[in-house]
């Protein structure tokens, strides 16, 4: 096998693993709701309730019930695309990431929210675009910084939904959820893809580098010695 079928194989792998854990999810929500559809009732009680021992649970499963499709698809498409960008691009650190943006974003909700069900997965992502955005601006890698600007472009009015113009809207999802991608952002800023290696890099090993400044050093001290014979 040839290094360009390698490489292939490897796009194709990276492509499954990032669709995998994103398409589980969403297959999950869909069945859910189905379910609820079904049996002709409401798992909103599995929903997020500050402050009560009930609504511990709603920290893990809240994410799953949505409150009717409209709710569902719109948190759909942009949990597939962004859960797909992390997986992707942060194949080592990723399942950690959004682990974290789920737990913390349920923690901070339960403990500083509104007392009502909060339910939906809005607030994890939130999350990832918050994390998508500012890894890519920190990073300041080029594919980064490119899927940072497709989050802007895409869901740049995403950041009014931190704000409590919508009475019947989970704000604080939202910015628990930014919150959490921003903070994780810059904890793991060191960790996930590695910056950019261009072809000279990659032909120079450790060896040819120091051979290259020691042939750097004789030469200039070479020079400077004859400067210094030119000014006696």
């Amino acid at each position: 096998m040839d290094a360009f079928e390698q490489n292939d194989k490897r796009i194709k792998g990276l492509w499954g693993y990032s669709i995998l854990v994103p398409l589980t999810f969403v297959i999950l929500c869909w069945s859910i709701k189905l379910l609820e559809l079904s049996l002709n009732t409401s798992f909103y009680y599995l929903g997020i309730y500050p402050r009560t021992l009930n609504g511990i649970l709603g920290i893990i499963t809240a994410p799953f019930i949505h409150e009717d499709f409209k709710h569902l698809l719109n948190n759909t498409i942009p949990f597939l695309l962004f859960a797909g960008g992390l997986f992707y691009f942060y194949r080592s650190i990723a399942l950690k990431v959004l682990l974290w943006i789920w737990i913390m974003t349920g923690i901070w909700v339960w403990v500083g929210a509104r007392p009502a069900y909060h339910i939906g997965a809005s607030g994890v992502v939130y999350g990832m675009a918050f994390f998508l955005f500012f890894s890519g601006a920190i990073r300041k890698t080029p594919a980064l910084a490119a899927v940072a600007l497709i989050v802007v472009f895409l869901y740049g009015s995403m950041i009014w939904g931190i704000f409590p113009f919508i009475p019947d809207v989970s704000w604080e999802s939202h910015l628990s959820g930014g919150l959490a991608g921003l903070i994780l952002a810059f904890l793991y800023r060191k960790e996930g893809p590695p910056p950019p290696r261009y072809e000279w890099e990659e032909e120079m090993d450790e060896e040819d580098i120091n051979e290259m400044l020691d042939e750097y050093l004789e030469k200039r001290k070479t020079f400077n010695l004859t400067r210094k014979d030119e000014s006696q």
